[in-house]
């Protein structure tokens, strides 16, 4: 019953016209983002961080959102149509949803794909509205060292899937730690790192770290890489309406992936990566015909669609209970918010319930106006993914800027961004994941406030952690997060050994 009246709540909240006008407004531009290669929900999001700053906490939380699981669905668009996904998700995608395509079936996949992802979606709100409030109960029971341990885990968890050396993934986290430590000590009020400059005393600026890093550097990214030419399959667009035959086939396939991507989805780190890439393992694997994937299976398109959807609503849920960002876009929200005076975590819930069930009644809301924007107007996507980069890019260069200086009406934000964008080519150059350095740079403050209160409980003894279990258990698995990919990454190395020595004994 109390879940019944916090729903209603919630979709009496999401239903006032500025918050169904700035969900239309996000689901359209995640859409759009998500069809255009290059443009992806980080980019988009770090640029109108600074226009949400003049809304209210909900209506800028429910756009944001709507950016970030439009994308998903738009970069299913281009996957199917161009063997080109829009998006990392998406790239699963490709592999059957362009082989149905070529086929003449490019109709029945997008279909499937946006079937999937409603779907997907709309099971995943369920998840986030049943287990998020339970979570945030168990959290209450949180001290400090609880979350200085737990914020340490999300913050290597990043290492686990990450890309290039684990080493470099490391010195990301390190500098983005070092960076939130810029400013004033909280605790004796003296000046860190400033080196005497005015601008610095209040710390470096978030939105111009994220625009640097997530604007302009896929500016310079896209330059120096262009993403190849792909005409994409417009003719036999048609087959929207699936038969009885192909629901007995992709239906098991989408719930399947729902429920793999709703599990991923709340981990800290690349679960929204991993839950597509899992689930079409799984299907391949459970399936009597293997040998389709590839070749342009159904389930092959419903599962990834269903679950990285699915995947991309349940990251709200350590978001809203613990206060934690699952991945670098969460990192992104939770500043947001943070700016609008909201700290997310296990009082959310009594606190600001407008804003938790407001959010969870516009993620569905949000998902019944992507299918009916991805169905009928398939067509107008398409064309949109031939808008030449050389119209594009300077319009996302002056929005970087723009939304670099209206923070605080200072050039020094234009400058700062400028600074990031070289120290993010610098990090892509070495193949070090920059979202590491994003997630230690937002939680790099709350880190270090709740580690100081955890050594004044110990008086001054690190063996605070050691005495209580759940601590503990949260460090070990921050431990395994470093080991692991380290030991992952010494294999190979030791393998070439074990192979010099073996042919220099044959020699």
């Amino acid at each position: 019953m109390e879940l019944t009246s916090s729903l209603l709540q919630g979709f009496s909240t999401a239903f006032a016209w500025i918050n169904l006008a700035f969900c239309l407004a996000g689901v359209v531009l995640g859409t759009v983002i998500g069809v255009l290669p290059g443009v992806g929900p980080l980019v988009t999001i770090s640029m109108l961080l600074p226009f949400t700053y003049t809304l209210g906490p909900i209506p800028a939380l429910i756009m944001l959102a709507g950016i970030y699981y439009g994308a998903q669905y738009g970069g299913a668009i281009t996957a199917i149509l161009m063997n080109m996904p829009g998006e990392a998700t998406s790239i699963v995608t490709t592999l059957d949803g362009y082989q149905m395509a070529k086929q003449g079936h490019a109709g029945t996949a997008l279909a499937v794909s946006a079937i999937s992802s409603f779907v997907g979606g709309s099971v995943a709100i369920g998840v986030i509205a049943f287990g998020g409030p339970h979570l945030a109960r168990i959290a209450i029971s949180f001290g400090p060292p609880e979350y200085f341990a737990l914020m340490l885990l999300g913050v290597f968890s990043c290492l686990l899937l990450g890309a290039g050396s684990v080493l470099n993934g490391i010195a990301g986290i390190l500098i983005g730690l070092l960076l939130s430590t810029v400013g004033v000590d909280p605790t004796s009020g003296t000046s860190r790192f400033a080196h005497g400059i005015p601008d610095l005393m209040d710390g470096i600026g978030f939105v111009s770290i994220a625009i640097g890093i997530f604007g302009l550097l896929e500016v310079v990214r896209t330059l120096m890489e262009p993403p190849p030419a792909a005409a994409p399959i417009v003719s036999n667009i048609k087959g929207l309406m699936l038969t009885s035959a192909q629901w007995r086939q992709a239906l098991p396939a989408m719930l399947r992936g729902t429920a793999l991507g709703s599990l991923l989805g709340v981990l800290p780190g690349a679960g929204l990566i991993l839950a597509p890439f899992a689930s079409y393992a799984i299907e391949k694997r459970l399936s009597k015909n293997p040998e389709t994937f590839g070749q342009g299976a159904i389930q092959g398109v419903a599962a990834p669609e269903a679950s990285n959807n699915a995947a991309a609503q349940t990251s709200f849920i350590p978001l809203l209970s613990l206060g934690i960002p699952a991945n670098a876009v969460m990192a992104l929200m939770l500043s947001a918010l943070m700016v609008q005076g909201i700290l997310p975590g296990p009082t959310t819930f009594t606190t600001h319930p407008d804003m938790f069930w407001g959010l969870i009644a516009s993620m569905w809301v949000g998902n019944v106006m992507l299918i009916i924007l991805n169905l009928p107007m398939v067509g107008m996507w398409v064309r949109l993914t031939m808008t030449p980069y050389r119209y594009l890019l300077p319009v996302v260069i002056l929005c970087c800027c723009v939304g670099a200086f209206s923070v605080n009406n200072s050039s020094f934000d234009v400058f700062t961004m400028a600074v990031f964008t070289v120290v993010g080519y610098a990090l892509w150059q070495v193949r070090c994941e920059v979202s590491g350095l994003v997630l230690a740079y937002v939680l790099g403050g709350p880190l270090e406030q709740n580690l100081r209160s955890s050594l004044s409980m110990g008086e001054g003894s690190a063996a605070v952690f050691m005495q209580r279990p759940i601590a503990l258990t949260l460090l070990v698995a921050a431990s395994l997060m470093v080991v692991i990919p380290l030991l992952r990454g010494m294999r190979p190395r030791r393998d070439r050994a074990a192979g010099s020595v073996s042919t220099t004994k044959s020699a």
